[in-house]
């Protein structure tokens, strides 16, 4: 079987229909919401960074995935010291494997909920043996995540572009009822803390490899060939450490290229405006407005790419 989509609740339900007793993940980039959910399963789990040995990691990745092991008891996150960019899942029992999937979809929230963008297919049974022995010989050369201190810990080859996003309206206010203020417009089917964070084309020219462009998909079902653009989801992580799901949604286009509009929280969209009301000290479900912003120390967000749809929101002053 080969599967193009759905492919996060495929990993994390997969051990219901083969009797297993660890699951093995094998990414090159790994995502740290993912990474977290491992401790639904009933079992041990291991992860391996593979790409650690070719790019190291950033450090906001690290302290991610370092405070998930911490607090996950049946979870061992690894990183591999060889350059590693396979993409490999693999249940086991007693130590052999009894299923696996492989393909190109990296363990991180971009990487599994895409439609149509990566893929994963069942091995056959020929090839346990010899896929098990490259789990084992990769487990080798790794390290636990734990053994690698923030000195030495080292930027990715990934673009280390900061783009620094304004909170503020063009007139330099806060919006009335978009951007942190969405969910404050009566007339839209909001909740009052929903909130974004506009993209403007300007971010798109000047960073473009931050923002990818929207990805088109044919519509399931639909016999004319409709198409919809898909609303990538991303993983972030605030200077504070705490995580959230998000989505690069809306559509504008730029030189002829569709590219998101703006950045939300997922699946809960007041997740975002609950967290900055939080932060600025903004009681829930009242407006934002600039002087709230500027008795915090700052207006704006500093936004870029640690790794496969994983990025960093600096909010600090």
């Amino acid at each position: 079987m080969l599967y193009t989509k759905n492919l996060e609740e495929i990993i994390f339900h997969r051990h219901e229909i083969h009797q297993t007793d660890e699951l093995v993940v094998l990414s090159g980039y790994l995502g740290p919401r993912p990474v977290e959910r491992l401790q639904e399963l009933p079992f041990n789990s291991k992860v391996i960074y593979g790409m650690y040995g070719a790019e190291g990691i950033k450090p906001s990745l690290h302290s991610s995935l370092i405070a998930i092991q911490n607090r996950v008891d049946n979870l061992n996150i690894y990183y591999s010291q060889l350059p590693v960019h396979s993409k490999c899942y693999v249940w086991r029992r007693k130590g052999e494997i009894i299923h696996a999937l492989i393909g190109s979809a990296n363990f991180s929230v971009n990487g599994l909920t895409t439609p149509f963008r990566e893929i994963l297919a069942e091995t056959t049974y020929d090839t346990f043996e010899p896929l098990n022995d490259y789990i084992s010989h990769v487990l080798n050369n790794s390290i636990s995540c734990l053994e690698v201190g923030m000195e030495r810990v080292v930027e990715t080859n990934i673009q280390a572009d900061v783009c620094r996003v304004s909170l503020l309206g063009r007139d330099g206010e806060v919006q009335n009822a978009a951007g942190l203020n969405w969910g404050q417009n009566p007339n839209n089917h909001t909740k009052p803390n929903d909130a974004y964070i506009a993209i403007r084309t300007s971010h798109i020219r000047d960073y473009p490899n931050l923002f990818p462009p929207k990805q088109v998909n044919p519509l399931e079902n639909d016999t004319r060939g409709k198409i919809n653009r898909h609303n990538d989801s991303i993983e972030i992580i605030w200077d504070d450490g705490l995580t959230m799901e998000g989505l690069l949604e809306g559509s504008q286009p730029v030189e002829g290229i569709v590219y998101p509009k703006q950045i939300s929280s997922f699946p809960v969209k007041a997740q975002l405006g609950e967290y900055i009301r939080h932060r600025i000290g903004v009681p829930y479900g009242q407006p934002v407005r600039r002087h709230h912003l500027e008795r915090y120390g700052r207006t704006d967000v500093d936004i870029s790419l640690v790794g496969d749809g994983v990025y960093q929101f600096d909010f600090s002053i």
